[in-house]
């Protein structure tokens, strides 16, 4: 009796579960041609997780990015903004960086696939992608160059999605 008690107390003591953010992007290509889907995620280590799989993509190797706006409207998707920085400088090679939303570079094959899954220790989503004015994700034509300001010298914007929070 004495240990299903304790049983009971332990149990009625433990942290209850917690319910991570989590958002999806479905992406498009600048002809509004669906490409595939993004989807961030605050895990309960309090390291966000990006996984990426998109199709019918440009062969090479693809900055990718998480955009302070959840606006993919414009022609050249520059209305999605900066990148989601939080106060911080572009890039892994300089000092005082990366941004929240900066991600390696995607290295897309002859098939056009990019796959990857990436994990994001200074990211929120709550507090990164669920602001007012939302987030998206973006794709540019050139690689990134982890230390150019403020984007890393990655070229066009050729592919985005805007976010929206996944249910549970």
């Amino acid at each position: 009796m004495k240990r299903l008690c304790t049983a009971a107390i332990i149990a009625g003591l433990a942290a209850p579960a917690v319910h991570a953010a989590a958002v999806t992007a479905e992406v498009q290509d600048r002809d509004g041609n669906r490409l595939g889907a993004v989807v961030v995620e605050d895990t309960v280590s309090g390291v966000a997780r990006a996984t990426l799989t998109l199709n019918d993509l440009p062969e090479g190797i693809h900055a990718i990015h998480l955009h302070e706006t959840g606006d993919c409207s414009t022609d050249d998707f520059k209305s999605a903004g900066g990148h989601v920085a939080a106060g911080r400088d572009h890039g892994i090679l300089v000092e005082g960086g990366p941004h929240p939303g900066d991600m390696p570079n995607l290295t897309v094959k002859s098939d056009g696939v990019g796959e990857i899954e990436v994990f994001l220790p200074d990211l929120n989503v709550s507090d990164h992608l669920l602001d007012d004015d939302g987030a998206a994700f973006i794709m540019h034509d050139g690689v990134d160059d982890y230390e150019s300001q403020p984007a890393g010298a990655a070229g066009d914007r050729i592919a985005c999605g805007e976010f929206t929070e996944r249910a549970e």
